[in-house]
């Protein structure tokens, strides 16, 4: 039992940090003098890079051998890639049914009703992007609970995603309200919903979690986390205005760097 317990709090906490890092983003954005293109495509598409990488080396092999040992090796990999592309399904969903939200960055600070409008893009990215951590926060925890190394992967893939997310969310909130404080408390919350998606998430399924219920979960986050590289961090790298090559090199970066971390927590 205690070392039960000892593994719900390293789950938990490592999801909290993960969740932190959008009011980390936050941060740095705010304390910066101005925004630079070249460094915001680079931290979009070393996200990416760090998501897929983890995705397809990580997440969907750990999903596959979690089914296989429930469902036997045929039916357990037919399953993995239903579950994958069920979660590429869930995502597009909710990102359908919220307003939209970009994480491209104003360049002026506006007045009027340009100024509500930046708000309202804020104020609606933060909830949108919240929507979005409540299942990552549950991936980072259950993964944590299967295999700290994998928790970890998974909580290092999200943590460095969260980062471009919190200045997406935090800069149109201080160019609109000319306060970094609301800015700052706006982007925090909304990273508040991985810890939350864990704890909920864990209450609904620790009654029956087995290891078809595990695979698909993690296929499902694989999925989820491919759909939003090639959705949301991709195209706003791109809309940076930067030169296509810096964001290869980012996306290469990415892999590279999470190939490392895996290799030294082996």
């Amino acid at each position: 039992m205690f070392e039960l317990d000892q593994r719900v709090l390293f789950a938990f906490l490592l999801t909290l940090a993960a969740g932190l890092c959008t009011g980390l983003g936050s941060l740095l954005g705010l304390l910066s003098r101005r925004f630079s293109p070249r460094v915001l495509t680079l931290s979009l598409s070393f996200s990416a890079g760090v998501m897929i990488y983890v995705s397809f080396v990580e997440i969907f092999p750990k999903a596959r051998q979690a089914l296989s040992l429930g469902l036997g090796p045929a039916t357990g990999y037919a399953a993995t890639v239903l579950a994958f592309f069920a979660g590429m399904l869930l995502i597009a969903l909710i990102d359908h049914s919220l307003p939209s939200h970009s994480l491209a960055l104003p360049e002026t600070d506006p007045t009027g009703a340009r100024s509500r409008t930046l708000l309202r893009t804020g104020l609606f990215s933060a909830l949108a992007i919240g929507i979005h951590n409540f299942p990552e926060g549950l991936a980072t925890f259950v993964g944590a609970l299967s295999s700290p190394r994998l928790g970890i992967g998974i909580a290092i893939a999200i943590a460095i995603h969260n980062i471009p997310e919190g200045l997406a969310i935090s800069a149109p909130v201080y160019f609109a309200t000319g306060s970094r404080s609301k800015a700052f408390w706006v982007s925090f919350a909304s990273g508040l919903a991985e810890p939350i998606g864990a704890v909920v998430g864990y209450g609904f399924l620790r009654s029956f979690l087995n290891d078809t219920v595990m695979g698909v979960v993690f296929a499902s986050v694989a999925g989820l986390m491919v759909y939003i590289c090639l959705d949301e961090l991709l195209p706003a790298a791109q809309r940076t205005g930067a030169h296509h090559h810096l964001m290869i090199a980012g996306v290469t970066a990415g892999m590279v760097v999470m190939s490392i971390s895996l290799v030294l927590l082996a």
